[in-house]
């Protein structure tokens, strides 16, 4: 059970990075408002932007397939921690009671990121992999 939960864990969490790759890359005027938005302006120029699609989406799928996961894993724990920082109010006051703007459905972004350390805490046990790292 232990390896097929790992396996759900790490496809879904990677196909996530390909999701938001993708989105920065082929839905450039979104990008461009979530990276003015949550991420202060930055790659919010359309070629950064997609060269940082396209990173997410390789990085994505490294994670999917299991490759070189000594160098993705903490990639995406920076990918994943960003997004985790730039919704914290949401994390910390889901319902808007002290932030205002605050939306509960930013709140699954700390679940991403525990999901992401338990990536990283345990490799031995996610055997379904391409690389023996």
């Amino acid at each position: 059970m232990k390896i097929w939960t790992l396996l759900f864990l790490r496809v879904s969490i990677g196909w996530l990075l390909v999701i938001w790759g993708a989105d920065k890359v082929f839905n450039i005027e979104h990008g461009m408002a979530v990276a003015n938005k949550f991420y202060f302006g930055f790659l919010a120029i359309e070629n950064l932007l997609r060269l940082g699609g396209v990173l997410q989406i390789l990085v994505g799928l490294a994670v999917v397939v299991g490759f070189a996961r000594r160098w993705v894993y903490p990639v995406q724990i920076l990918f994943n921690g960003a997004s985790l920082l730039a919704v914290m109010q949401s994390v910390i006051d889901p319902w808007g009671w002290i932030f205002q703007g605050s939306n509960a459905l930013f709140y699954p972004s700390l679940v991403i990121f525990a999901g992401s350390l338990l990536l990283i805490a345990f490799p031995d046990e996610d055997r379904m992999v391409l690389d023996r790292a």
